[in-house]
Order: C-alpha cells, then sequence, then structure tokens
C-alpha cells in the first residue's frame, strides 16, 4: 500500500482548508493545505494539479490565548529533557514549538529559533523577550552556554520555574478563596436589600402592622439600597478599575500593598514565607551557575516578588560590593528570620551557599504548603459562620413581624 505523502504550500491571504486526495499522476494519497477564498474555489485549485479530492474540510482559526508564565515552565522542561536526551537544539525548538497548543507560544519560539539559527546566542534571542523571559532567565542560561552545560542549567532553571510557580499558585489559593467570598457576601446582601426585601416591604404595608425595630432597621437599609444601589455598583466597579490602573503605574502604591500585605495576620506570614523561599531558591540556582554574588544579587532583586525585598536585596548588592559578608549584609535589613542568615553563614564558611540557600527554600516551600493546607481548613467554617450570621439576621428581620403577628394572634 503506498504511504501518504504531505504536500506544502506557502499560503496567500484567504481561507486554509485541509485536504486529503489522490494524486492521479503518481497514484499516491496526499494530505496537506490549500488556501482560497471558498471550497469551490479549493477543490478547483486541487483539480488543476490532478489531484482527485477525497475529503475537505475548512481550517478553523485558533484564537490566539496569551502566553502565561505556565507556558515558559513547561517549554522549560520540555527543552530540557529533549537536550539531555541528546537532540539538537534545533529539533528540540522545532518538536516544542509544534506541539505547542498556544500558537501565540509557537509563533515565539519560531521567533527565537530563526534568531539561534542565524548566529544570535540563545540568551540574547531570549533576552529580546523580556515579557516572558526576564533577566535572572537570561543569565542563567546565558551562564549555561559560555560553560558548555547549557542542558544541566536548563534543568536547574526548569525546576527552579516548577518550584516558584508552584509557590505562587498556594499563596493566590490562599489570597484569592477568601477575597471571592467576600465579594459573594456582597452580591447577596445586594441581591437581598433590592429585591428581596423589598416584596416584604409591600406584603406588610399591606398588613398594616407595625414593624419591629430590627425589621425597620433592615428596610430603611433596603430602600437605601433600592434608591442608590445601582450607583453604589457602579461606584464599586469604578473605584476597583482606578486602583487596578493605578496600582500597575504607581510604584508608591504597590510598595505600600506590599508593606501592608507582609503586615496581615496569618496571610502575612504566608507571604512572607513564600518570598523569602523564592529569594532563596533564586539566589542558589544562580550561583550554583557560577554566576558572580553581585551579578545574582542583581537578579535575584528583579525576581523578588516583593518590593521591600527588592529593595533590600539591592541594599545588600551594595554592601556585598564594599567587601561585607552576605550574612552581615542580610542582617541589617532585618527582613531575613534567623534560620536563613545561619544558612548562609554556614554556606559562606563552607563554599556551599548553593547547597545551604536551596535547603532553606525547600523548608519555607513546606512551610508555606503547610500553612495554605491549614488557612484553607481554619478559613471554611469561620467563613460560613459570617457568611450564615448575615444571611440569619437579614431572614429574622423579614420573618418577625410574621411571628408577632402569630403570637398575637395565639
Amino acid at each position: 500500500m503506498n504511504k501518504p505523502i504531505a504536500v506544502s504550500k506557502t499560503k496567500p491571504a484567504g481561507t486554509t482548508f485541509n485536504f486529503e486526495g489522490k494524486n492521479l499522476k503518481t497514484d499516491q494519497i496526499v494530505r496537506g493545505e490549500v488556501v482560497a477564498k471558498n471550497e469551490v474555489e479549493a477543490r478547483a485549485k486541487l483539480n488543476r494539479r490532478q489531484i482527485r479530492v477525497i475529503q475537505i474540510t475548512k481550517v478553523k482559526k485558533q484564537r490566539q490565548k496569551k502566553i502565561s508564565q505556565a507556558d515558559i515552565t513547561v517549554f522549560t522542561r520540555q527543552l530540557s529533557t529533549m537536550m539531555k536526551s541528546g537532540l539538537p537544539l534545533m529539533q528540540a525548538f522545532d518538536i516544542a514549538a509544534k506541539g505547542h497548543s498556544n500558537p501565540a507560544m509557537t509563533q515565539l519560539l519560531t521567533e527565537i529559533r530563526t534568531d539561534v539559527e542565524q548566529g544570535t546566542s540563545l540568551a540574547d534571542s531570549f533576552s529580546k523577550h523580556p515579557k516572558y523571559f526576564d533577566k535572572f532567565y537570561c543569565n542563567l542560561v546565558r551562564a549555561g552556554e559560555a560553560g558548555g552545560v547549557l542542558e544541566g542549567l536548563l534543568d536547574k532553571l526548569a525546576v527552579y520555574k516548577e518550584k516558584t510557580q508552584g509557590i505562587k499558585k498556594k499563596v493566590k489559593s490562599a489570597l484569592t478563596y477568601p477575597a471571592v467570598v467576600v465579594i459573594v457576601a456582597i452580591a447577596l446582601i445586594f441581591v437581598m436589600m433590592m429585591f428581596v426585601l423589598p416584596s416584604f416591604a409591600k406584603v406588610y404595608e399591606g398588613m398594616g402592622v407595625p414593624l419591629p425595630g430590627l425589621t425597620q432597621v433592615m428596610m430603611n437599609i433596603s430602600d437605601f439600597f433600592v434608591h442608590y444601589g445601582i450607583f453604589m455598583l457602579i461606584g464599586l466597579i469604578i473605584a476597583g478599575i482606578g486602583f487596578y490602573k493605578t496600582f500597575q503605574t504607581s510604584a508608591a502604591l504597590q510598595k505600600r500593598f506590599d508593606h501592608m500585605l507582609l503586615k496581615l495576620p496569618i496571610f502575612g506570614q504566608i507571604v512572607r514565607k513564600a518570598t523569602i523561599a523564592r529569594w532563596s531558591r533564586t539566589m542558589a540556582t544562580l550561583f550554583a551557575a557560577g554566576v558572580p554574588l553581585v551579578e545574582v544579587l542583581d537578579s535575584v532583586a528583579g525576581a523578588a516578588g516583593n518590593i521591600e525585598y527588592e529593595e533590600a536585596t539591592l541594599e545588600i548588592r551594595a554592601k556585598v560590593n564594599q567587601g561585607i559578608s552576605l550574612t552581615s549584609a542580610m542582617q541589617a535589613t532585618e527582613l531575613f528570620p534567623n534560620m536563613v542568615m545561619q544558612m548562609a553563614s554556614i554556606g559562606e564558611e563552607s563554599g556551599s551557599l548553593d547547597s545551604m540557600l536551596n535547603k532553606a527554600a525547600e523548608f519555607y516551600e513546606e512551610d508555606v504548603d503547610t500553612a495554605v493546607s491549614q488557612l484553607s481548613s481554619l478559613m471554611e467554617p469561620i467563613i460560613m459562620v459570617v457568611l450564615g450570621g448575615i444571611v440569619g439576621v437579614i431572614l429574622v428581620a423579614m420573618y418577625l413581624p410574621l411571628f408577632n403577628i402569630g403570637n398575637a394572634v395565639g
């Protein structure tokens, strides 16, 4: 049986169709793409090429998704695995690009591959896309290229990104859950005040009975929501969008927010531990790659994830540049726990700073994992009690006049 062969053509403007047909010249089954205004024109084009169409389908245009850091993490792991298996860099890029489900990621990898093919170093090709490959990423790749150990450093980079992505997800879930519940509670209050309580108000008004104090208070609040609720809702939305836009552009607001985040009860400790874990792992990964300590600290500052720790790292960098030891410089910031400083001190003295900081990172990653699990278990009953209390008070206020009428009749 003849094996199917692929037919490829340069794509002009138009609609793309996938086809399967029989080449009348070679008597072979062929598959490929043809671009035309419509299916009739596509079939005509194939007939002119002496291909008898067996099946033809219109290719749906894929909606490009944004490239996320999760996409970059998966790509890094794929590239590391394929290169460790002995595949050439260009072939590894081809496989990673063609196998990706996100067309935007495929396009990005194709652009990088083209740059490398034209003689640009891999690190410099990555650095052309700072939105996806930060200074830390490029520094590590550059160190791997310079030392001829790119496969090993890509593996370290993949581990680093997997760990930091994992810890970021845990912190995000810890902060998102209560935020979502608060939004749901606010929406529930709006619905009850604007639609449910006014119905009861009409019933009680028709009955002409005096309302208990709690019910009267709730009805007054309901009247306020009915008259001004839509403006309150619009105001909340505008305030939320305004805060988000200002936050994106204001360094002072970001710093204040990061400072406040670290001071929050319970949540603050989780964020602090996650930041320290990220800081330690970034330090360890770059130092193990042979990057000089001053350059390491420069990259770590950008990858800290918290402005307070970013500024503290830049202070540490300045002091290390003046000849002060890393541990002494860390101690002066008063942001690092004793355990991290002791591990750093032992690492400096023994020449195994990367190993000791990796251990510190693992400790705090496990600590964050435990804290998030405990927080989830603690938050669920508290949130249920708070929500139940709010709904309970509103329900009691609504039905209290009915109970009083029942008692009066009895």
